[in-house]
């Protein structure tokens, strides 16, 4: 976005200029219409008149309701002035939208104007369904929106207010009515913004606590209110006395490591853990032991830092245990309470959709007989006729949780199975070929190492995942003898991020099988 860019007007009627014009955009769930609401009410009990309209967005995260007001001052007995229904790209004085993203599209619909517009932003990230879609990581740059609305609006107030009002026990909207407040850019007093939260009579508190944090934030320059916003908890590790003393002995050992994989060895450790016991996490750390062996420490341990992250990532691989074990935690049912804004009294039902295939069953038998009933198409068949299908399970019924809390709780009988006979052997492959270059080609081994990103998620993507990354190890392993190896290995990656179909992928492939012979 330039100055170019920017909508043209002509010269303004002067029978406009006691109007105020004020834009929110928000999705679903981050109080748009309350923030509206306490916006008409404030300009109306201070003399002006007022009137707020919204045109819906198509869905949650797919498209932004837009609300919009207009306020003038009004004296009894005057005719009141007739408003517009909606923005006009150029002719916004406030821009409020409740997320880093839909300000960068308030800017290319031209709401906001560097001679006018006060734009207020959140800078968190409520990631849309199309960046979600990307197989890679496709979550567009904060960065490009925050340098583009520098020069797009005449003052730009953006911080974290989605953080500062869950810390303060309330809601998005009542921390950007705080920071339109402490913007200064109404012409009402702060106590006039506080009584219009204290006459909606509902969470008047928490909103309260979250509108003075937030009319601070908004007064103070940038960099102070990014120096002093809530910092995030870090979660602490807490157990029997027992397991503490393994957990510590654990942490002893990453800690001996070098610091550029410490940062990670940590969080992997952990991760690795919740997800089956201390003995695995054990495990964890002996395969780190032996990629340090490996690294080069004139490299700044760029190899071992890096399979601190994958390691972790591919022990803790996503099968129907760890999935019916995430779907039933107390935590997860708050959080959607939470985000549904669950109040006493009310019903939260919880549907689960759940697709098992043939090969997610069969990866849950002993691994012995297990093989032989994946060999065998006839009984591969029957499980297929049998589960491959959709299931709607309702968790907050007691029947359909205590069944995924049982299967959630068959962490020791995992160690047994099919699928993490599978993993382990994939894995093992995996490391052996990237530590094998190692000695011959460094940046080549880190590239094979970051390959492991391709695999994710459950079933159905889970196998896509593998069979990208399976194709790009083979594709690598054709031309590793070559100077240019490693940057053919990334390539080959972010040709597998780039689409779903694989597509570009097996371009990458076909390319280098017309030079590799």
């Amino acid at each position: 976005m330039t100055l170019h860019d920017m909508p043209r007007r002509g010269p303004a009627d002067p029978r406009l200029d006691g109007i105020i014009k004020l834009a929110i955009l928000a999705v679903g769930g981050q109080g748009g219409g309350v923030l509206t609401s306490w916006i008409e009410d404030l300009a109306r009990a201070n003399g002006y008149a007022a009137q707020a309209t919204s045109v819906a967005g198509v869905a949650q995260r797919t498209g932004a309701t837009v609300y919009y007001i207009e306020m003038a001052p009004h004296r009894a007995g005057d005719p009141v002035p007739v408003f517009s229904l909606m923005p006009a790209a150029g002719d916004v004085d406030i821009m409020i939208t409740a997320e880093m993203m839909e300000a960068g599209r308030a800017i290319l619909r031209g709401f906001v104007t560097p001679d006018r517009t006060t734009l207020i932003t959140s800078t968190h990230r409520a990631l849309a369904v199309s960046e979600k879609m990307v197989p890679g990581d496709g979550i567009a740059s904060s960065d490009e929106v925050r340098a583009a609305a520098e020069i797009a609006a005449r003052r730009f107030i953006a911080a974290d207010f989605d953080r500062l009002a869950i810390a303060n026990g309330s809601v998005i909207s009542a921390s950007l009515f705080g920071a339109l407040a402490g913007a200064g850019v109404l012409p009402f007093p702060r106590e006039a913004f506080e009584q219009a939260i204290s006459a909606g009579g509902k969470g008047v508190e928490g909103s309260l606590r979250a509108f003075d944090a937030a009319f601070d934030v908004a007064g103070r320059p940038e960099t102070e209110a990014a120096a002093t916003a809530p910092a995030p908890q870090v979660p602490r590790v807490a157990g029997p006395a027992r397991l503490m003393a393994d957990w510590d002995r654990l942490a002893a050992r990453v800690s001996a490591l070098p610091a550029p994989v410490t940062e990670l060895a940590l969080p992997g450790l952990r991760k690795v853990v919740e997800f089956q016991d201390l003995s695995y996490g054990g495990e964890y750390l002996d395969r780190l032991d032996k990629v340090r062996a490996a690294d080069d420490a004139a490299k700044g341990w760029a190899l071992t830092r890096e399979a601190a992250k994958y390691i972790a990532n591919a022990m803790a691989y996503d099968d129907i245990i760890r999935v019916a074990d995430l779907k039933t935690r107390g935590r997860r049912f708050a959080r959607i309470a939470r985000e549904m804004r669950v109040r006493e009294g009310n019903v939260l039902q919880v549907t689960e959709f759940f697709h098992p295939r043939a090969q997610e069953v069969v990866g849950m038998f002993p691994a012995g007989l297990g093989a032989r009933m994946e060999a065998d198409p006839k009984w591969m068949g029957r499980l297929t006729r049998w589960f491959d299908r959709g299931r709607r399970l309702r968790t907050d019924s007691l029947s359909s949780f205590l069944m995924l809390h049982v299967v959630g709780g068959l962490r020791f009988w995992r160690r047994r199975t099919l699928r993490h006979v599978h993993e382990q052997a994939h894995l093992a492959a995996w490391l052996e070929g990237a530590l094998a270059e190692a000695g011959r080609n460094y940046e080549l081994s880190v590239e094979m190492i970051r390959c492991r990103r391709l695999i994710k998620g459950y079933s159905d993507t889970h196998v896509r995942g593998q069979s990208k990354f399976d194709k790009v190890l083979a594709a690598t392993a054709r031309i590793a003898a070559r100077d240019d190896a490693a940057d053919w290995c990334r390539r080959l990656r972010e040709a597998a991020l780039k689409d779903e179909e694989g597509k570009a992928l097996d371009g990458a492939i076909r390319t280098i099988e017309s030079f590799a012979g």
